[in-house]
């Protein structure tokens, strides 16, 4: 009996070790994509314009990292705060911890190379090398064009700086562990030409990411099968709002919609000033309608057609459920 105790006290300790070790190989030596390219993005106005497009109305880096009022429909934007991050994302609105947007503007990133702002936005890892929650959808992002990416970081470089700063995100555990193996080398994509609406279209989807929320997940692993399909849940002030069905399902998704219906669902939130008031139980959605607005009709037109070709899925969602 003693030298079975003593094994299983060797088998316990050797467990141990072989944990701390993996823990340790993780936290220390992960994320690893790679050292940031050595590149100069030039601050000439076609990039500029072109970067505040995607910025503002596709890939919505600025409607992430400002303030948003929440006291009404679908949160527009602060407009003194372009940039200036502030948004918690915790255990209120289901987060396994407490991550706080950063600050993107040039007082928090002036220090930052543009081959470190690029390797940030196509891999998930900061410049200290340390690891990005994916909130932020850098996954998609990986799959952009270069001269894209490009054009955001020179308009980024161009925003008001505004001197804030705020706490490290906190995760809980495992999620403080698991976040290290998550950053993964780019595999940067080509950009369509936009006479070829179906490959554009799917482009433009990757681009503002809609199968991220618009797909049930695990723990943030979409569920295979349900791609498009909505039903993700967001808690918001003890309320949830699930994300809409946009497969081609004609009962449950938008199989029936005209382009037209489509592009005028986007283009009903072109003013934000005239955006209701919101009050505690009242339906509210986290679909950023303000910010996708300003996409133009013909981006939009073959988001349409590219989302026609997806296999329709069968799943009535129930948009909102009040506290």
């Amino acid at each position: 009996m003693k030298k079975i105790a003593k094994l299983i006290a060797y088998l316990a300790i050797i467990v141990v070790v072989l944990i701390v070790v993996s823990v340790s190989y993780i936290t220390l030596a992960l994320p690893n994509v790679g050292s940031p390219e050595n590149i100069k993005v030039e601050l000439i106005p076609q990039r500029i314009e072109h970067g505040k497009y995607l910025a503002n109305h596709v890939v919505l880096c600025v409607d992430c990292h400002s303030k948003r009022d929440w006291s009404k429909l679908a949160g527009p934007i602060d407009s003194t705060s372009l940039g200036g991050g502030g948004e918690v994302f915790d255990k209120g609105v289901g987060l396994p911890g407490e991550v706080h947007v950063p600050n993107i503007t040039p007082f928090n990133l002036s220090a930052w190379t543009d081959g470190e702002l690029f390797r940030t936005i196509t891999t998930g890892e900061r410049k200290d090398g340390t690891a990005i929650f994916p909130l932020m959808p850098w996954r998609y992002y990986s799959k952009l064009s270069r001269e894209d990416i490009y054009d955001i970081i020179a308009y980024i470089r161009t925003l008001k700086p505004i001197k804030t700063t705020y706490p490290k995100s906190k995760l809980d555990f495992p999620l403080n562990i698991i976040v290290h193996t998550l950053p993964q080398k780019a595999e940067l994509g080509t950009k369509p030409n936009p006479s070829d609406t179906l490959k554009y279209g799917a482009y433009m989807v990757q681009s503002c990411a809609c199968k991220e929320c618009h797909s049930q997940d695990d723990k943030g692993t979409l569920l295979p099968g349900l791609e498009f399909a909505g039903g993700r849940a967001f808690k918001m002030n003890g309320s949830t709002v699930r994300s809409a069905n946009i497969t081609a399902d004609k009962t449950t998704g938008i199989g029936n919609w005209t382009k037209q219906m489509f592009i005028a669902r986007f283009k009903a939130f072109s003013n934000p000033k005239e955006a209701s008031k919101v009050n505690a139980g009242d339906f509210q959605t986290v679909m950023p309608w303000w910010s996708y607005s300003g996409m133009s009709e013909n981006e939009l037109s073959a988001i349409y057609a590219y989302l026609k070709t997806i296999k329709p899925i069968h799943n009535q969602v129930v948009k909102f459920s009040g506290s």
